[in-house]
C-alpha cells in the first residue's frame, strides 16, 4: 500500500513537471500580429506631410440659425432638396409680429389724422392772426389782443411740428416690426443643397441654440479644409501638391487643387479618437477642392488622410 502511494506521488510530480514544461514553451511562442481591417494610408511622395481633411461643401457650409425666437410654425424643406438664394425654408409663428404690425398701423393712421386736425387748427390760428395785423393799422383791434392771436399761432405751428415727428417716430416703429415679422421667415441666403435638418415643426427656436435648425452647402463641388499640426506649419507654402485618401479605402487616390492657406492657427476640431492625439492642438488649415471620384461616393463631414509634397 505504501507503494502504491509513493509511485502515485511520483506519478503526479512528473506531470507537474511536464505541464510546467509545456505551459513555458506556450508562453514564448510569437503571437502573430492582427491583421488590420484596411491598409493604414502611406505617404505617396518622398517627403510629405500628413494632415486630416474633412470634407465641406464648396464656399463652406452655411449654418442657418433663426433670427429672433419663435415657435417653428412650417418646415418647406427636407435634407436633399435643392433651393434657390429667396426660398421659403421655415416660417416661424407670425401672429404675434402681425397683430403688432397692425396696431402700428391703426397708430400710424390715428396720427394721421390728428395731424391732419392740427393743420386745419393752423390755418385757423394763422387767418385770425392776419386778420389782427390788419385791424391793428385801422385802429380796431388792441395791441393785447394781437399779442394772443399771435401766440396762438405760434402754439398751433408747435403742436403741429410735434404730430409730425410723432408720425415720424411711429412710421419708423411700424418699419421696425415689418422687419420683425419678415425675419420669422426664414429664407435661403444663397442657391445650395439641404445637407441637414434639425428642426420640426411644433419646436422652439431661438438664435443662442448651439444647434443651427438647418444647414446649407453647394455640393456640385467640394472642398477638403485640411489640419496640419502647427509643429508642422513652419513647412506649409502656398501651393503645396496634395493628395487625398479615404480612410479605409487605399485604391481610393484623389488628386487635390490648391485654393487658399488659412493665415490663423485655430484650436482643432476634428477630432479622431486617436490615442495619440492631442486635444490641447492647434492646426493650421489649408483649403484644397478635388473632382468626385466615381469609383467612390464622397460626403459633406467625411474624414480623409492628406498627404501633402514637402519635396520641393
Amino acid at each position: 500500500m505504501k507503494r502504491l502511494i509513493f509511485w502515485l506521488l511520483i506519478l503526479t510530480a512528473v506531470a507537474g513537471a511536464a505541464a510546467s514544461v509545456r505551459l513555458v514553451l506556450t508562453s514564448r511562442k510569437t503571437i502573430p500580429a492582427a491583421v488590420p481591417l484596411s491598409e493604414p494610408p502611406r505617404a505617396p511622395f518622398p517627403k510629405s506631410i500628413g494632415g486630416r481633411g474633412l470634407v465641406e461643401s464648396v464656399n463652406e457650409n452655411v449654418r442657418i440659425a433663426a433670427a429672433v425666437p419663435a415657435l417653428v410654425a412650417k418646415v418647406n424643406v427636407k435634407v436633399g432638396d435643392t433651393v434657390k438664394a429667396g426660398d421659403v425654408l421655415v416660417e416661424q409663428d407670425t401672429r404675434d409680429a402681425a397683430a403688432l404690425v397692425t396696431s402700428q398701423e391703426a397708430e400710424l393712421a390715428a396720427l394721421q389724422t390728428q395731424l391732419d386736425e392740427a393743420g386745419v387748427s393752423l390755418a385757423d390760428k394763422r387767418d385770425q392772426w392776419e386778420r389782427t395785423q390788419k385791424l391793428i393799422a385801422t385802429g380796431v383791434a388792441s395791441e393785447d389782443e394781437k399779442q394772443r392771436k399771435f401766440f396762438a399761432m405760434r402754439t398751433s405751428e408747435a403742436q403741429s411740428a410735434s404730430m409730425k415727428s410723432r408720425i415720424v417716430s411711429a412710421g419708423a416703429q411700424l418699419r421696425r416690426v415689418k422687419v420683425q415679422l419678415d425675419l420669422l421667415t426664414i429664407r435661403a441666403p444663397r442657391d445650395g443643397r439641404i445637407l441637414q435638418v434639425n428642426t420640426r415643426a411644433g419646436e422652439y427656436a431661438a438664435p443662442t441654440s448651439a444647434e443651427p435648425i438647418l444647414i446649407l452647402g453647394q455640393t456640385e463641388e467640394l472642398q477638403l479644409r485640411t489640419d496640419i499640426d502647427e509643429d508642422n506649419a513652419s513647412r506649409v507654402l502656398p501651393g503645396m501638391a496634395a493628395k487625398a485618401y479615404i480612410k479605409g479605402r487605399r485604391d481610393v487616390e484623389i488628386p487635390l487643387r490648391f485654393v487658399r492657406i488659412e493665415p490663423y492657427i485655430v484650436p482643432k476640431k476634428s477630432l479622431t479618437g486617436e490615442s495619440v492625439e492631442r486635444v490641447d492642438t492647434r492646426v493650421l488649415q489649408i483649403i484644397y477642392r478635388f473632382d468626385r471620384p466615381k469609383i467612390a461616393g464622397i460626403y459633406v463631414g467625411q474624414q480623409m488622410d492628406v498627404f501633402l509634397d514637402a519635396g520641393n
